[in-house]
Formats: C-alpha cells, structure tokens, sequence
C-alpha cells in the first residue's frame, strides 16, 4: 500500500459532474502538482474542500473543488483527495491521467475498500456489506447492508465468538488441574453455549436465499406446454408487448428476462420455450432453457390451457415439484373466458383479455416481500455460507464429544476450531486469496 491510487468513483458517462479519488501517503503532494486554488491549502487539517483550477503543462484543464481527508480520519485511513469536475468522461479520463503521470497509479477493483479493511477502518463482513449497499435491489437489502455496515452483526458475532473461547478456555484449564477433581464449568452450561450458538449459525445459513433475492431480484419462471399463454402472460405482466405471440406452436425458442419493480424490490419475469416433443433443433436448445430457467426461478408459474383439459399440465407439475422439490411452484389456470371453471382453486386468468392479471401480480408481489422480509442485520453470502456449514460442523461435532462424554481436549478443540471460522466472516483471520476473490468483485473506484 506504498503507492498511491486513483480512480473514477462515481459510473462514466455524462452527468453533472464526476467524482476523481486519489488515495495514499502521497496524494497531497499529487494534488500540488496540478491544483491552484486562489485559498491556502491546510493539508495538516481534514474535513475541508477547496475550490480551484486543474493546470497542466500550462493549460486550464477543468474548474473543481478538492476535498480534502487526512489520515486516519478518511475512508481509507489514509490520505485522501476527492476531485469533483464537470461528468464528461473524456475530461475525468484526462484528470485521472495527469494524477497518473504525477505519481499515482491506477486503482485495483474495489482497491479503496481493501485499503479500508488493511488499515483497520472496517472489518470484512463491513467491506462486503459495502457492495451489497452499492447492488442491492431492494430497499429490505439496502436496509439491512447499511446496518451490516454499522457493525451490528460483527458486534453479535464478536460476542458469540467470545463466549465460545470462553467456554473452551474453561475446559482446557480444567485438564491442568484434573489431578484436583475441579470442575471450573458446567457441562450444562457448555451443552447450553453449542446448542445457542448452532441455532444462531443455522439462522444466518437459512437467510442465504432471502440475501440473494435481495441482491439480484426474485426470480419468476414460467414454464408450460406450447400454446398455453406463456408469452401472452409475459406481456401481461410487464404490461407491454415484449414477447412475440402466436398460434403457431414452437415460436419461444429462448426465453426472455424482463424485469419490474414494486414496493422497492425487483421481480425478474422469464418467458421459455413451451415444452414438448419435437425434433426441430433450435426448439430443442429452447426447450433445454426452461431447465435452467426453473433452477434458478424463486417461483415457477406452471400455465396450463383450461381450454384442453384442467389436469392437462399436471403431469407437468408433477415432474417439477418432484426434481425440485424446495421450489414454489404455482399451477395457474389460463384461458377462462373460453372454458367453463367453477368452484377449484386454482388461480384462474384469461391473459389475452387481462382477467385476473392484477391478481396474479399482487400475489408474486407478496410472495416476492415475503422471501427476503425476514433479513434484518446481515446478507449472507456464499462465502459466509461455506464458513457458517463448516462452522456449524465442529459444533456438532462438540455437542456430540460432550454427550459421549469424551475428553475435554477434543470438545475444546472442535469449539476452537469453530471459533476460528467465525472469525473469517469479519476477517479476524484472513489469507490473501480471500481478500482477492472478495475484493475482486468490487467495481473500481470502491
């Protein structure tokens, strides 16, 4: 972290201006190079922004205010100069090269944050939140990313964490004075300690799904047999024409995303291939979409035409909830105004003449609030996922040491070892592939 960095912070393009971050032990004596403003600049005092020219090489470059953050007070914990010019990408790339050539280099993704984590600013479940606070597509995951940035989980996890070493270092020290017959803990309050701290662990594993939701969007599938309204549907639901719609069998043979907001949270709506049998090789390859499409949906709507039958496409429903099993999945009955339904419960729509529509969007809408309304002080990613399943492992296996009555060295030991993993989720302990492979998501410039 010797040399200092650079980057656009703010996306390209052209807006009303542009944010340049320069970072690092010599970004004020960068600044000196290139900034004049007609004010004396305190670079000993933080907090402050600067109005002035960018001159190079003689040359008026751009008008801009410099702020200006002196370490540690500053994001990064080190100096920092944020340089607002005017939004037009041509201009912040000149500015960014001149910083360049005045002894910056160029930002790595998410570099900025990195820093921030190495220099003790923030802890690395923080540093991930701040990229879920930046994608999030719903104002739950925002919600829950700005607490996660606050630290209130790392603060329950820190308390966990200590209450386990506590624990283990109680057991350990009754092996120095086994001799003595003294019991320094409880096995109650040991069994008791395991059992909250699985609970906690396998609470944060089940909000894997709903932090997901919240970060890409709830995902609908809908999949039926040709000619069953799927396209027709589709439309429907975006309240625009987007989906070619034909009698003709086969016309779907990729399938198409498209998305709608409501409330703050995103819904992806997917179209695929009608399914059936067919030796048209295009078909086909749309056909083998829909799989994809349904492992990945939050909810399958399974379309089938009551013109045909009701239990046309039951043997449909079937095969998904049977290979799928965890999946919601939704028969939804289309066509009515051409067939005669009384008394099922199915949900009834006629896509091609709106009836029922709203209904069915209100419904997705619910479900959709409903699978990520449980998050409430962290967004569980991957990462955290494997570490918490691993976790959750040497606690079991501790609970089980306990009950059989095993040595106080093998429960202490798998406790520890939970311990450890723990800490990798705030990156108490870390390694530099993790840090790569986090901090590599990041865009520039964060």
């Amino acid at each position: 972290m010797k040399n200092s960095v650079v980057a656009l912070a703010t996306p390209p393009g052209i807006s009303g201006l542009a944010v340049i971050r320069i970072s690092g032990k010599e970004s004020f004596s960068i600044l000196r190079k290139f900034f004049y403003s007609k004010s004396e600049i305190e670079f000993s005092k933080g907090n402050r922004i600067y109005y002035g020219k960018i001159i190079y090489k003689n040359e008026i470059i751009d008008t801009v205010t410099a702020s200006i953050f002196v370490a540690p007070n500053s994001y990064t914990g080190e100096n920092i100069v944020e340089i607002s010019c005017h939004g037009n990408s041509l201009l912040a790339n000149k500015i960014i090269d001149i910083i360049i050539e005045s002894g910056a280099r160029f930002a790595e993704a998410g570099e900025f944050t990195r820093r921030a984590f190495l220099n003790g600013k923030i802890d690395l479940s923080q540093a991930e939140a701040i990229a879920d606070l930046i994608h999030s597509v719903s104002n739950i995951g925002i919600t829950t990313a700005a607490k996660q940035l606050e630290g209130k989980f790392s603060q329950k996890l820190k308390e966990l964490r200590q209450k386990l070493l506590d624990v283990s270092s109680l057991l350990e020290l009754e092996l120095d004075f086994s001799e003595e017959g003294l019991d320094l803990v409880k096995k109650t309050t040991v069994r008791n300690q395991i059992i909250d701290s699985l609970k906690y662990c396998n609470s944060l594993i089940d909000l894997y799904t709903a932090s997901e939701i919240s970060r890409s969007g709830y995902y609908v599938g809908i999949a039926g047999y040709p000619n069953s309204g799927k396209s027709t549907l589709f439309n429907a639901l975006l309240n625009r024409e987007r989906a070619i719609v034909s009698n003709i069998p086969g016309t779907t043979r990729d399938y198409l995303e498209e998305s709608i907001y409501k409330n703050g949270n995103k819904i992806i709506i997917a179209d695929t291939a009608g399914i059936r049998d067919t030796i048209d090789t295009i078909e086909i390859e749309g056909i083998k979409f829909v799989e994809s499409v349904i492992e990945k949906s939050n909810l399958v709507i399974v379309l089938n035409d009551s013109t045909i039958s009701l239990n046309n496409s039951q043997k449909l429903l079937k095969s998904i909830k049977d290979k799928y099993p965890e999946k919601d999945v939704l028969l939804v009955q289309n066509k009515i105004d051409l067939s005669q339904i009384e008394n099922i419960s199915d949900i009834c729509i006629s896509a091609k003449n709106n009836i029922g529509i709203e209904e069915l969007k209100d419904l997705i809408f619910k479900k959709s609030y409903e699978s990520i309304c449980g998050l409430s002080d962290v967004l569980i990613n991957n990462r955290h996922r494997q570490l918490l399943i691993n976790a959750v492992r040497h606690l079991k296996l501790a609970l089980q040491s306990l009950d059989n009555d095993y040595g106080n060295e093998i429960i202490a030991y798998d406790l520890r070892t939970a311990t450890k993993i723990l800490g990798e989720l705030t990156g108490e302990t870390w390694n530099e592939e993790v840090l790569n492979n986090i901090f590599s998501r990041f865009c520039i410039g964060k």
